[in-house]
């Protein structure tokens, strides 16, 4: 239908970003690209709206996003972005909905990634842990 590759836009602040190598969870490969990110109120609730779920982490909004294929990443001026996007950064993201499911709500497909702002670096820190 043509509702299912309807595309949408959303504004988040990254939690966990898996975009540049498929993400692993519990020592499998998952094979997917996946970007999770704190959400405001409004952006929520527009999620919400879409039949998404939303998940609660520290009283904070967040929703993964995820594809199967890499996902084109650029700057603010539209320019190729490289390397990993920092915790915090603000991100503006491409992304379409599938067919509702009863128990796990809408699914959501990540298309792109625009960074608006990138946060600090605290390099090297993450990566001891």
């Amino acid at each position: 239908a043509a509702s299912d590759v309807y595309k949408r836009q959303a504004e988040m602040k990254v939690a966990f970003s898996n975009l540049r190598e498929t993400e692993t969870y519990q020592g499998q490969d998952t094979g997917r690209f996946t970007l999770t990110g704190t959400l405001d109120d409004a952006t929520a609730e527009m999620l919400s709206a879409q039949g998404v779920k939303i998940k609660e982490y520290e009283n904070m909004a967040q929703r993964k996003f995820a594809s199967k294929f890499p996902v084109k990443i650029i700057d603010a001026n539209d320019n190729p972005f490289t390397g990993d996007i920092p915790r915090g950064s603000t991100v503006r993201i491409s992304y379409k909905t599938g067919p509702a499911h009863p128990v796990h709500g809408t699914p959501t497909y990540l298309n792109a990634v625009r960074v608006l702002e990138l946060a600090e670096d605290a390099s090297g820190i993450d990566a001891e842990l």
